[in-house]
């Protein structure tokens, strides 16, 4: 099993050693041991876990969830539901939101391609594009 040091993890992960104390405080990393002169010890137990927490966090989950995940996963067989009920419903809005990205992703490359027509007839002294025009653009 590997071990490491707050700055490892910190470096790994790309976060901050307050969020790591934070994280440990809010019980999202339990039993993180440490050294003889007070040094923290994370093991892959914690990097699991993290990977976890980076993976909830980036996507959206409120700190507040992950922790009711984590105490749920304790004890798997009595909150099962509960378990699969907080992930399908962050799953569904990953999804919304990744249906609004998408949406908002094809305006964008409607601007893109209607500032470039824009350029290319600034260039060529030719009368502007009209932004209907570019209504179809992917």
């Amino acid at each position: 099993m590997g071990t490491y040091s707050i700055r490892e993890v910190c470096q790994k992960f790309n976060i901050t050693a307050s969020t790591l104390r934070y994280y440990e405080d809010l019980g999202l990393l339990p039993l993180v041991e440490r050294t003889p002169n007070g040094q923290r010890i994370y093991t892959d137990c914690h990097i699991s876990r993290l990977v976890g927490i980076q993976c909830f966090k980036q996507t959206g989950l409120p700190l507040a969830q992950i922790q009711n995940f984590f105490l749920y996963e304790e004890n798997i067989s009595e909150y099962i539901d509960e378990i699969l009920l907080l992930v399908t419903e962050h799953e569904q809005d990953i999804i919304r939101q990744m249906q609004e990205m998408e949406s908002n992703l094809a305006h964008i490359h409607q601007k893109v391609s209607y500032y470039r027509g824009i350029k290319d007839a600034i260039k060529l002294n030719k009368e502007w594009p009209c932004w209907n025009d570019y209504k179809n653009v992917k």
